[in-house]
């Protein structure tokens, strides 16, 4: 044999395309997602204890955050309204406990994960519910200034809007009517000094008007963010569309003979480095351009599938089959010994040889393959490999065809 292959060693399977990625990926999560906590400032670790390192969580917690900070700020205005004497500090001050108490159970649970056991682990819909039953008893013990609950009302339902689906929303506004209306019938029964049933009416239409509001445009943004998501989804289809039509024939499914090109010399870097053998076979169906005249080329083209379809199935997962153009097919096998390579190819050469094309009213085609195969050489360049390959497939066929031919 002319030259030598590179010589064999154990290694990594072969190089598939995103391996660097996977391992990368891999390499992530080993990690827990985190960066190493070595050398972290006192201010860093309390930050992990509060919010937690964990990024979905850190989210939830953020959110609940603001939640409760726009819930503290209720807390103050209702503070400066018994302060100047329109509502009874002591109702406020129970008030206040039941909203905090409802705070700090939220952040528990998030922080804890207990909350992950929950089909909405962010509590959204509970926030909305208690935050909404803490602004109806702020209606009913506010006095004259009961009017602070209606922008109160608002905000809590805009948090709806984008945590919620529309089917919560009318359930959301349906609970807040049954609740104010509730705190309304309250307000009419204390009957409080100064009370106006026309201010009382006024806010009950405003009341309705925020919630019918607040739901009908929760049903245009799920409506927008559906027509968002089926565009991107289509757009992501297309984009798939394109790149398979870039790097597979649209015929068989295999890739290309651009992308085989792309996979090659990334492979022969890794082989010239590790020094693993890298084995280089062509393919050529016999006597196909006679298929093609003879039985017309829906025929051929059916022949090129079943033969892809054969040759993919007699070889391992890690071996590359492409097809180079027509009938000709390059096939790579990575980091395997010469012997247990003429073994393969064999098994392929008479897996060709027992398919049977089936044709309604005509007899079975059956077809065979010309091999020729060959190793790269150390320092060699790609083009070379492929030459010799070539070469040795014409070698295959003047010998007579159906059989596997060497050129090392």
């Amino acid at each position: 044999m002319k030259g030598r292959c590179l010589h064999e060693a154990d290694s990594p399977a072969a190089w598939h395309p995103g391996q660097a990625q996977d391992r990368a990926d891999g390499d992530l999560a080993r990690a827990g997602g985190q960066a190493p906590r070595r050398h972290r400032s006192l201010g860093q670790r309390l930050h992990d204890w509060v919010l937690t390192g964990d990024r979905r969580q850190r989210q939830r917690l953020t959110m609940a955050g603001l939640a409760a900070l726009l819930m503290l700020c209720c807390m103050l205005a209702m503070h400066i309204v018994a302060a100047v004497g329109l509502a009874d500090s002591r109702l406020v001050n129970a008030w206040t406990v039941m909203c905090v108490a409802g705070l700090v159970l939220v952040y528990g649970l998030i922080r804890s994960g207990y909350s992950l056991r929950f089909a909405d682990p962010s509590l959204t819909h509970a926030q909305i519910l208690y935050a909404i039953a803490c602004n109806a008893v702020a209606y009913v013990i506010a006095g004259p200034a009961r009017g602070i609950a209606l922008p109160i009302l608002a905000v809590v339902m805009m948090f709806g809007m984008f945590g919620l689906t529309p089917r919560q929303m009318i359930g959301v506004m349906v609970y807040a009517l049954v609740l104010f209306g509730i705190a309304g019938g309250v307000v009419e029964w204390r009957r409080e000094p100064g009370h106006s049933q026309a201010l009382s009416l006024a806010y009950a239409v405003m009341i309705v008007v925020v919630l019918l509001s607040c739901t009908f445009l929760t049903r245009r943004v799920q409506a927008t963010r559906d027509h968002l998501r089926r565009q991107r989804y289509e757009l992501a289809q297309a984009v798939e569309q394109v790149r398979k039509l870039a790097t597979h024939d649209e015929l068989t499914g295999l890739p290309n003979r651009r992308y085989m090109l792309e996979v090659l010399r990334l492979e022969v870097l890794r082989a010239q480095r590790s020094g693993q053998p890298l084995l280089l076979a062509q393919l050529d169906i016999d006597h196909f351009k006679a298929v093609n005249d003879t039985h017309g080329h829906a025929v051929g083209d059916r022949a090129l599938q079943a033969f892809a379809r054969t040759v993919r199935a007699s070889v391992r997962a890690s071996d590359v089959l492409a097809r180079w153009g027509g009938e000709e097919f390059v096939l790579l096998l990575c980091n395997t010994p010469l012997a247990p390579a003429d073994d393969l190819l064999e098994r392929v050469r008479h897996a060709v040889a027992a398919e049977r094309l089936e044709r309604p009213g005509s007899p079975p085609l059956q077809m065979t393959v010309s091999i020729g195969v060959t190793c790269l050489r150390p320092g060699e360049a790609l083009e070379d490999t492929l030459e010799r390959a070539d070469r040795a497939l014409y070698a295959a066929k003047a010998a007579g065809r159906n059989r596997v031919t060497w050129m090392t």
